[in-house]
């Protein structure tokens, strides 16, 4: 059964000092109008959980349920790090595919603190997040930082390709009305921002924002009998975990080598997951969204999504290919650069950005004759998730 995308809609994000729910009620709403149903029509609901926002972050299905108004439908909450909207996504999109509902929602939202990401709940000396604040101060600017190293020194990159990717990721964002961050930056600016670890400056660091992000899908059937305008198929959702021993970075070349999925890095396992369900592969995609925490790390997601050779990033970035107007636009929402992390919704907001792509109604930062986008993100302990969603081929 055919999974379609009836309405998509966010809270814009920011620093907005607000309760998460707030701007998950506003999403929400601004989904169902898009889908042109009303909020008793829904029949199943999947809130992404926020840990960071108290009990009511932890139950955030029920959250939102009542802050929408008690109406007796089913729902469910789930954590899966960074991964959670997919997470609540799939969710969604499986009980329809199992018959169980023909319309449901997704909403994920957040109100993040100042500063940088911890751990949260006290000690946890079980848990790998807990001990690399604990044991080595690592932060996740010094992880992010550790990755561009050891980019540099195998491919060559350079801190003028990091700040390329802020640059134009800058500029997409300026045409998106939902971003926090809208105005285009210089290389210059980049270069000229603060240093946090080395060697990522500020602005190649996305930062942490409130936000919230919300989907209406339905089944076809469901899309049709409604006459929803423009439904989006989601073709493909991806939520794997790593196969070991094959589980970290120096592996074989995802692009050009036989796609077997235990003989690739787990971010790219995860695309050819999604790839594999879909029946597509990386020549079929018009455009991708990609989880740039760091302007370096968006640079590794393309290889990793077979957009191109491992080391060959930096290439497609040069040549503009990556640029809205470009071959393969990358980021055309302006990414994670130009919203932040509001952790439960951003893979929501994500394929928020694919259904509006491929509907043809991105505006100004619209991907010429748009057919398919792929949207990707990767959780702490083992979360990631690939997304492709299709247009109408008429």
């Amino acid at each position: 059964m055919s999974v379609v995308v009836i309405g998509a809609g966010m809270h814009p994000w920011g620093k907005q000092g607000r309760s998460f729910h707030e701007y998950g009620v506003v999403a929400a709403r601004a989904a169902l109008a898009d889908a042109g149903i009303a909020w008793s029509d829904v029949q199943f609901v999947v809130g992404a959980d926020t840990i960071r926002n108290g009990y009511p972050g932890f139950v955030a299905g029920a959250t939102y349920a009542r802050a929408l108004g008690w109406s007796g439908v089913r729902i469910a909450s789930c954590y899966a790090a960074c991964a959670s909207g997919a997470q609540a996504l799939d969710l969604a999109r499986t009980r329809i595919m199992a018959g169980l509902c023909d319309v449901a929602m997704v909403i994920g939202a957040d109100a993040t603190p100042k500063g940088f990401f911890t751990p949260v709940g006290g000690d946890r000396p079980d848990d790998p997040d807990w001990l690399r604040f604990r044991l080595l101060g690592a932060t996740n600017p010094a992880y992010f930082a550790l990755s561009a190293r050891r980019r540099m020194a195998l491919y060559g990159s350079t801190p003028d390709d990091f700040a390329a990717v802020k640059v134009k990721n800058a500029l997409a964002g300026s045409l998106n009305p939902n971003a926090r961050y809208r105005k285009p930056v210089t290389a210059a600016e980049v270069h000229a921002s603060p240093m946090v670890a080395d060697p990522l400056r500020l602005m190649d660091i996305c930062a942490t924002s409130d936000g919230g992000a919300a989907l209406v899908l339905a089944s076809a059937a469901y899309a049709r009998r409604i006459g929803a305008p423009g439904p989006v198929t989601l073709a493909a959702v991806a939520t794997v975990t790593p196969t070991y021993p094959k589980t970290v970075l120096d592996l074989p070349d995802f692009a050009t080598d036989p796609p077997v999925r235990e003989s690739v890095p787990f971010r790219a396992a995860l695309a050819h997951a999604a790839y594999e369900e879909a029946g597509l592969g990386p020549r079929d995609l018009s455009f991708a969204e990609v989880y740039d925490l760091s302007t370096a790390l968006e640079l590794d997601w393309m290889e990793d999504l077979g957009l191109c050779a491992r080391g060959e990033a930096d290439k497609l970035l040069r040549a503009g290919d990556t640029a809205l107007g470009g071959r393969i636009p990358v980021n055309p929402s302006g990414g994670l650069a130009s919203f932040g992390e509001a952790i439960p919704a951003q893979a929501i907001a994500q394929v928020c950005e694919l259904t509006w792509q491929l509907r043809g109604t991105a505006g100004a930062r619209q991907v010429a004759h748009a057919r398919v986008g792929m949207a990707v993100n990767q959780g702490l302990f083992g979360h990631g998730s690939a997304i492709i969603a299709m247009g109408d081929p008429d």
